[in-house]
């Protein structure tokens, strides 16, 4: 049974398993295709991964931050 395709949107907050070199976990989609850009919540550093991998590495998605 195929499994089910995560839907990802710029903007998103996800939460992965394993954490950040600088220890957070949180990380914000910034643009989401094939290779899916995500920046540290904690330390701003960006990456780009691919889906598939980061599909594996995320616990939860989280709700958007909100405005203050």
């Amino acid at each position: 049974m195929p499994e089910k395709i995560l839907q990802l949107a710029p903007g998103d907050r996800l939460e992965l398993k394993k954490p950040h070199p600088c220890g957070g976990k949180i990380f914000l989609v910034h643009r989401a295709a094939s290779d899916v850009r995500v920046i540290c919540e904690t330390c701003g550093r960006d990456m780009v991964l691919d889906r598939l991998k980061l599909e594996r590495a995320v616990r939860a998605k989280l709700p958007p931050k909100k405005q203050e």
